[in-house]
């Protein structure tokens, strides 16, 4: 079985993750596999080495979701770091997080994906969200009323 570069790491990896609004909801992604199977999150994954920001965002969110995306500004940046049962570190990442306008495709789920969702920020509570997602969500809709 190939090793899970990704569960104890060396040093942190970096996530990117995309806040994509259609009219007063957003897409939510229900994780395909671990960490965290079955868990609703933003669309997004892990940059790979040589690619820009925003090169890793479009491709992630294309992959996951079938939509074409620009990613309009940095939402946010914070970091997840998960224990394992004897509090080592099974996975230490870095997100970053994109406000994302659609540009094409159609949604659908597709790799490590199990089942899209647009979602209003009152049904928000309904969804077993990972770890500091919810509060990124729910700044990120303040910030579109104010505007």
């Amino acid at each position: 079985m190939p090793r899970d570069d990704r569960r104890y790491p060396k040093r942190p990896i970096l996530g990117i993750g995309a806040l994509i609004f259609k009219g007063k909801r957003i897409l939510l992604a229900q994780r395909g596999k671990q960490p965290l199977l079955g868990w609703w999150s933003l669309p997004g994954g892990v940059l790979e080495t040589g690619e820009s920001l925003v090169d890793g965002i479009r491709r992630e969110v294309r992959e996951e979701t079938g939509l074409d995306v620009k990613p309009v500004e940095i939402a946010t940046v914070f970091e997840r770091i998960i224990p394992d049962a004897e509090g080592r570190v099974e996975y230490h990442y870095v997100l970053i997080d994109y406000i994302c306008r659609v540009t094409g495709g159609t949604a659908a789920p597709a790799t490590d994906v199990m089942a899209l969702a647009w979602v209003t920020e009152e049904q928000l509570d309904g969804y077993q969200l990972t770890e500091g997602t919810l509060p990124v969500i729910r700044q990120a809709f303040a910030k579109r009323r104010k505007s």
